[in-house]
């Protein structure tokens, strides 16, 4: 869309699209919280994991 002046104001598009947009942008903030994190090792998050699961 655009106003009067022809500069574009807003967008049209499928609320699924947009959806996927909102969880783009999600996904993004959570690796910029994350971006001090130590690295964890793949045999270090499956043995995490195995523990949360006996702990359910």
């Amino acid at each position: 869309m655009v106003d009067n002046k022809g500069r574009k104001t807003s967008v049209i598009l499928p609320v699924k699209r947009y959806q996927q947009l909102m969880e783009d942008i999600h996904d993004l903030a959570v690796v910029a919280e994350r971006r001090d994190e130590e690295p964890m090792s793949l045999k270090a998050n499956k043995r995490n994991t195995r523990v949360q699961q006996k702990q359910v």
